[in-house]
């Protein structure tokens, strides 16, 4: 059975909709979205029905002046009352862009046809997806392995998997943080003393950045200037941070501050950057403009954690060895408070509006929440035991315990000194994540952005579960087969509310052509496609000329030990034209979980085919992928997968 998502519960009206007649007066002349737009959109159209008028446009961004295949676009719908033209608000509407054409009933008017497309996007049909799904979002899984899965929970395959791509690393990843705007992620990679920028609009590595000696923690400036990287190295010489330009994937500087693990946080205006650095029992604190260490302040003797509260306008240290937690003010860089909790202290938190902290106690299994208006400890509320993450939604806390299978929930308005607070749970998987082994310090729970939910990976049995406020229990449960999972985030690509009624985000024209802008909304009952022409670009040529993997038939069962052939096909341009003569194709390949990863050479063997011989040493699932220079560009590189099994009789 499928399972239920938060996507289709959003779009739950579907049934009805799709079954009732099409209506409406459609104007053919659009009323401007923006008065204070001068410059006309490239495509726009407007809809008027039961009293409300629906706008649309696109515009392409920037400087540029026509929609072109790999441009920015700047989509918007503006959703006003037809009398009054005051936006309307409470209201979550659908879109999905997709190159025009006919899906079933060749004969149908257009409008039918609009309505069996967006029957099928919400259907979640594996090979039946926009180009552009305005609604989305996706799930990033941080593997054991150097890898990332990405998961499309609309998706999936016969109920089995839901994984739309994986991205490949150079090495093991530890930690990683999104950029502000969501468009980028950066992954730390300890073992290649570099950090992976990630596209999160293609699921593309773009550049792998010097990052020092073990770059562990990954932070962004809160106005997304600067990446900073806590260097882990065992060197007290080249133990401190690594600044990385957000824009240029350039490093900017390096500083030696101390030694041991180091936290990061920042000033609300990112004014101030603070490093911790646990074994020297200080934190350092720079002034980011002039790239300047103005501070070294005393927090005792094992500092743990640093965090941020914009609201008391202070970072908040906590000590594991004291117990304590230590304010000071982000202005004026002097300690304003100290407080006193108990030793086994760890990861502190703050909610969303920067009221409350949540500071774990790993040995007590207890949550100590710090009220940041009156910077005292308010609550110590016992939780999951051996508590080491903690995320929140806009009613709750979710605490992650290493030694419990289950999460603890704490609601956020039951808070406050002489209060009492709320406590629920579920159980995420039957196994307790410490099990799993080592765990990177990436986060294994994440919330979605805009809905009462939660993701939470069970290291232990691989899954990552799905949780929606309200329910007993998690709602469905993602295998993350051929990988160990260790961590969760959400990339988010629907659309944002700004002023009332009106909803916008920016995309990437992923082709020329026409495109149908198809547009659902459940009060009125509306289902429409716009229409929006996007013309062919220089990258047209360019995505061609990237040379485009295909791998060759070959049996899925092999023997191991032993040796098999893979064969794969290099072709580029309109013609798909073999590519001959590429010389440093290499083959690598690992047995699943999370197996050494191996290399072997490929030769070619004539019409743009080449073929490598792969040593399997051990039974099991292995994934073979292939990598060169000229294919650094390409998107969404295919990968092969091979089973072997004992080549002994009877085994």
């Amino acid at each position: 059975m499928r399972e239920t998502t938060v996507s289709k519960i959003r779009f739950a009206t579907l049934s009805l909709l799709v079954s009732c007649a099409l209506s409406g007066t459609t104007v053919a002349a659009p009323a401007p979205v923006s008065a204070a737009a001068d410059a006309k959109p490239a495509a726009s159209g407007r809809l008027v029905r039961d009293g409300v008028a629906i706008d649309f446009e696109a515009r392409p961004a920037g400087d540029a002046t026509e929609l072109v295949e790999g441009g920015l676009a700047d989509i918007r719908f503006r959703i006003t009352d037809a009398n009054t033209g005051k936006g309307v608000p409470g209201l979550a509407p659908g879109a999905w862009l997709d190159l025009a054409h006919v899906i079933s009933n060749p004969k149908a008017n257009e409008q039918k046809e609009c309505k069996d497309k967006i029957a099928l996007y919400l259907k979640g049909v594996v090979g039946v997806r926009p180009m552009v799904d305005l609604n989305s979002y996706y799930l990033l899984v941080l593997n054991k392995d150097p890898s990332i899965s990405v998961i499309d929970p609309l998706t999936s395959v016969g109920g089995v998997t839901s994984t739309l791509t994986r991205i490949m690393l150079k090495r093991p990843p530890v930690d990683w943080v999104k950029s502000p705007d969501g468009k980028h992620l950066f992954v730390s990679m300890p073992v290649a003393d570099q950090v992976a920028v990630v596209d999160a609009a293609t699921f593309r590595v773009v550049k792998d950045v010097d990052a020092g000696d073990e770059p562990v923690r990954v932070a962004v400036q809160p106005d997304g200037r600067y990446v900073w990287v806590g260097n882990n190295s065992r060197d007290p010489n080249r133990s401190g941070v690594t600044v990385i330009d957000a824009h240029s994937f350039k490093p900017v500087k390096t500083f030696t501050t101390g030694k041991g693990h180091h936290e990061i946080a920042f000033s609300d205006d990112s004014r101030h950057a603070f490093v911790s650095n646990r074994d020297s029992g200080t934190v350092s604190v720079f002034d980011v403009a002039t790239m300047q260490k103005v501070k070294e302040l005393q927090t005792g003797p094992r500092p743990i954690s640093v965090a941020q509260s914009a609201l008391s306008k202070a970072v908040y240290v906590a000590d594991g060895q004291a117990g304590t937690i230590t304010v000071i003010d982000a202005k004026t860089l002097a300690t304003r408070k100290v407080i006193q909790a108990k030793p086994g202290l760890g990861p502190v938190r703050f909610t969303a509006d920067g009221r409350f902290a949540f500071a774990l106690n790993t040995l007590e299994s207890v949550a100590t929440v710090v009220d940041a208006g009156s910077d005292e400890a308010v609550h110590d509320i016992k939780v999951a035991s051996e508590p080491y993450q903690v995320t929140f939604t806009a009613g709750y806390a979710y605490v992650r315990g290493l030694a419990s299978e289950r999460v603890t929930m704490v609601k956020l308005d039951t808070l406050g000194k002489g209060r009492e607070p709320v406590l629920q749970s579920f159980a995420a998987g039957g196994e307790a994540p410490k099990l799993a082994g080592d765990l990177p310090l990436a986060a294994s729970l994440a919330a979605r952005n805009d809905e009462g939910s939660v993701f939470v990976v069970n290291p232990a049995n691989n899954t990552t579960y799905f949780y929606m406020e309200g329910m007993n229990a998690p709602m469905t449960g993602y295998l993350n087969r051929g990988h160990t999972a260790r961590a969760v985030t959400v990339v988010d690509r629907a659309m944002k509310q700004g002023e009332p009624g009106v909803f916008s985000t920016q995309v990437t024209l992923p082709a020329s052509g026409k495109f149908d802008v198809a547009f659902m909304l459940d009060r009125p009952q509306v289902l429409h496609c716009f229409s929006a022409e996007v013309k062919p670009g220089a990258v047209s040529d360019a995505k061609l000329a990237v040379p485009r993997l295909e791998f060759l038939p070959a049996p899925v069962t092999v023997q191991a030990p032993g040796k098999t052939t893979v064969r794969f096909r290099l072709v580029a341009g309109k013609k798909d034209t073999p590519r001959t003569g590429i010389k440093d194709l290499k083959v690598s390949y690992f047995v699943a979980p999370s197996g050494t990863r191996q290399n072997a050479a490929a030769r070619e063997v004539g019409d743009g085919v080449y073929e490598a011989q792969v040593q399997l040493g051990e039974t099991g699932a292995y994934y073979v992928h292939v990598d060169s220079d000229a294919l650094k560009d390409a998107q969404n590189k295919p990968y092969l997968t091979l089973r072997a099994v004992s080549a002994v009789a009877g085994k």
